[in-house]
């Protein structure tokens, strides 16, 4: 008993015998995807990846992690007024009173340009 099996498509072959089995048909090449609906699907990837990435930092916030800005943090700021027979050693020793006062009191000279202290003025000092 031989079985026949043939194709009526062209460029397909057939067997002939008691094991007949059909050519499996060549894959359909597919059709190339137009350039607009490439930057369509390649801008949606883009939103979507933005989107998560929002979504991460919002959810991220609410559960008490840190924003994904960083706040902003001001230097310390420390401001003297200067009293009557103060010095700029003694000025200095109190704007940083946990380090060496020589480098402040260089600066303070050389931002005063060697002019005298007054009594009542105000020293501002960026830490």
């Amino acid at each position: 008993m031989a079985a026949v099996m043939t194709t009526h498509r062209p460029g397909y072959g057939h067997r002939i015998g008691p094991t007949a089995v059909p050519v499996r048909p060549r894959p359909v090449s597919r059709a190339r995807v137009s350039a607009a609906a490439y930057r369509r699907r390649r801008l949606a990837a883009i939103l979507l990846g933005f989107g998560l990435v929002v979504v991460a930092g919002r959810a991220g916030a609410a559960l008490g992690g840190s924003p994904l800005a960083a706040p902003e943090r001001r230097p310390p700021v420390v401001s003297y007024q200067v009293k009557p027979g103060d010095s700029l050693w003694n000025v200095a020793t109190r704007l940083v009173p946990d380090s060496d006062p020589r480098p402040v009191v260089d600066a303070l000279s050389r931002a005063r340009h060697d002019a005298p202290l007054l009594p009542g003025e105000t020293i501002v000092w960026q830490r």
